[in-house]
């Protein structure tokens, strides 16, 4: 398995925005992918509800960080 990492230093308020944005558009992404691959399914709706806490948690501008990790696994997609 390979795991990336990268972190974001928030120390101003247009940090705090590029956060932000950054969140909204994760979510809204993963909202429109599950709608058509996962739609109605308990996973979808866990999935939908982490990244929506993300997303609200960054509406207000503080300090902070934003760490995202990506980890691929060795298996493949089965068809």
């Amino acid at each position: 398995m390979s795991r990336y990492q990268a972190s974001f230093e928030i120390d101003s308020k247009t940090d705090s925005y590029a956060a932000r944005r950054i969140l909204e558009r994760t979510y809204d992404t993963i909202r429109e992918e599950s709608r058509s691959v996962r739609e109605g399914s308990d996973d979808a709706d866990e999935l939908l509800e982490a990244f929506r806490t993300l997303r609200d948690a960054a509406k207000q501008p503080t300090a902070g960080k934003l760490t995202i990790t990506y980890e691929q696994y060795d298996d493949e997609f089965e068809n």
